[in-house]
């Protein structure tokens, strides 16, 4: 008799030994998953559990998994996707909310929109610039919940803030965390097979030479998503510099300076030179496309959640000055120039202080991933490091996976550092303890459905990897052979869509990519970095990322309609990151790998 806590040894082919006939049902959650959030439009939350139960169901009766080790994983996945994914999102989304209660945050904005009042030129300057320094700084989903609010707060629609927040959220997120995903798929690969280039260093060069290119095409995305073809006609110098100077500062940054600190200096440079271009060109029309003003024809009026607040009235907030978000663009006609109006003139320290808190964000982020305090903070007892209680699990090689420890770093964790920027922020900002303490329990309140959701995704995933079902996956790709070089990329697109992240993805995907190079006769780099490069793009659609935008724009439960707006994006910049891969894997352009 089995007992269900008895050991598990991750079996590939369980169905009839054949991987592609267990590959079917190795697929059946993620379809689930698809399914009910893109054609049936279910609540992400109740199509994260009802996808968990089918994981669940073919772990145990497909895979032959106990029940008791099936149950451990999932409580394991949804430990990880509260501490550290959550932790970090709740503690960034109250900082914004400290700015909101304090009304600096309607500074914030004013001051944005005296850079430039083209809502396409802020959702450039926000979402891809802003995000991505953001994403350098945290990740694991700290971009899309502090932008999409601040692009709500700007007057964009609810969709589009979400929509577009998503998809700048795509060419920084290789490099994101201090290039955690690059530091990850480093470790993985360098065991897998005997090769000396496995490095970091080399594997980010790598991948700075893929997403660069991407950074390119991602701003005159984000103008086409807010305001169509025009957006593109109109805006293209800005969105065309933004996206150059940023992906040449990646390349040179993860070439030439520093693998962790490229997004940083691609951030940093892609805002500077769209600020310095505004002050010799401006774009020949300004279309007022405020939330708020823009005339709602049937398909706008179907996008607008009833629920959802207007814009800059996120959680029941105001202007100080009694402006409504937009203020300082006309009710013009969208094919006209907004008349341009005086925006009210903030004291410069009162300025300063709105961005105060972003910057004591940079400057605790920056010192505890310096080289001395980021080891000291690895170590116990500030991180703990323990077996998750009762799961046994071995790989298919008989090891044991490294996946059942728990890694409970306490005080370097991103959501800790996150509450002591929070703490200073309200002392700057002179928010009441009591205040900020409200502000706090409200940001889980305003969040608990995309808290649920998030946790049913990682243990999902968790599911996934730990039954064998996402190794049943990578095989069938593997078996492709030569053609695996154009499916390397899609192999991580599925590996972030599934767990939200490209740290995890390439966890998940990275031995599997070396390994299946070797066999084939490919490039290891190059397949590895095409894993990282190619789950970027699965961001978008991650269920948890989507539950973050959707819960912060006031549209929770509608994360379908989201996931509609953004999954064609996904695709066809996948396919651009598949095409671009495989050019590098032959003599047109093998030039590249390093």
């Amino acid at each position: 008799m089995v007992c269900m806590f008895d050991q598990f040894r991750i079996v590939t082919d369980p169905v009839a030994g054949s991987v592609g006939l267990s590959a079917i049902f190795a697929s059946l959650s993620l379809l689930t998953l698809f399914l009910l959030l893109g054609v049936l439009r279910m609540r992400a939350w109740l199509a994260g559990l009802i996808s968990l139960g089918v994981a669940l169901f073919v772990a145990i009766v497909v895979y032959a998994m106990p029940v008791g080790q099936a149950l451990l994983s999932a409580s394991e996945g949804a430990a990880f996707g509260f501490f550290p994914i959550l932790w970090i999102v709740l503690n960034a989304i109250w900082v914004y909310n400290l700015t909101v209660v304090s009304g600096h945050f309607d500074v914030l904005r004013r001051s944005m929109e005296r850079v430039s009042p083209d809502m396409r030129i802020q959702a450039i300057i926000v979402a891809f610039c802003f995000g991505a320094l953001l994403e350098a700084l945290a990740g694991f989903g700290t971009p899309v919940a502090v932008t999409v609010v601040m692009l709500m707060a700007l007057g964009f629609r609810p969709i589009h803030a979400a929509a577009v927040a998503l998809i700048a959220n795509t060419a920084p997120v290789a490099f994101g965390a201090l290039a955690t995903p690059i530091v990850t798929l480093g470790t993985v690969t360098s065991g897998a097979i005997d090769d000396p280039r496995l490095t970091t260093e080399t594997l980010g060069a790598m991948v700075g030479r893929q997403t660069p290119i991407l950074a390119i095409v991602v701003p005159l995305v984000l103008v086409a998503v807010v305001d169509g073809r025009r957006g593109i006609r109109q805006t293209w110098p800005a969105a065309l510099v933004a996206g150059l100077v940023f992906g040449v500062g990646q390349f040179v940054a993860s070439n030439y300076i520093s693998v962790p600190l490229t997004d940083i200096v691609a951030a940093l440079a892609s805002a500077a030179a769209v600020v310095l271009l505004l002050r010799i060109w401006r774009p020949s029309e300004s279309p007022d496309l405020h939330a708020d003003r823009t005339p709602a024809g049937p398909a706008d009026e179907a996008d607008e959640p009833a629920d959802a607040p207007a814009a800059g009235q996120r959680a029941g907030t105001e202007s100080v000055s009694g402006e409504r978000a937009g203020a300082g663009a006309g009710s013009e006609g969208a094919g006209r120039r907004a008349p341009v109006t005086t925006l009210r003139r903030d004291p410069p320290g009162e300025v300063v202080r709105a961005y105060a808190p972003y910057l004591i964000i940079i400057v605790i982020f920056s010192v505890a991933n310096l080289g001395p305090v980021k080891d000291a903070l690895a170590e116990e007892p500030w991180t703990v490091v323990f077996a998750w209680p009762g799961l046994d699990v071995l790989g298919a090689n008989g090891a044991p996976l490294a996946s059942t420890n728990f890694t409970f770093g306490w005080l370097p964790a991103a959501g800790t550092l996150m509450i002591l920027a929070g703490l200073l922020t309200a002392v700057v900002l002179r928010v009441g303890p009591l205040a900020a303490l409200r502000a706090y329990g409200r940001t889980y309140a305003e969040l608990r459905h995309a808290i649920v959701t998030v946790m049913a995704v990682l243990a999902l995933a968790y599911v996934l990897n730990q039954s064998g079902q996402t190794a049943t996956l990578g095989e069938l790709f593997a078996a492709a052979g030569g053609v695996f070089l154009f499916l390397s990329s899609i192999l991580g697109w599925i590996g972030v869509a599934v767990t939200g992240s490209d740290t995890s993805a390439n966890a998940l995907f990275g031995a599997l990519q070396v390994q299946t190079a070797v066999e084939a006769g490919l490039d290891p780099v190059l397949m590895a970095a095409a894993n990282s490069s190619g789950g970027v793009l699965g961001k978008m659609i991650s269920p948890q990322n989507l539950a973050i935008a959707a819960s912060a724009v006031g549209m929770a439960g509608r994360e379908g309609d989201i996931f509609r707006r953004v999954v064609g994006w996904s695709l066809v910049l996948l396919l651009f990151m598949c095409v671009l891969v495989t050019l590098q894997g032959t003599p047109v352009l093998d030039w590249m790998v390093p």
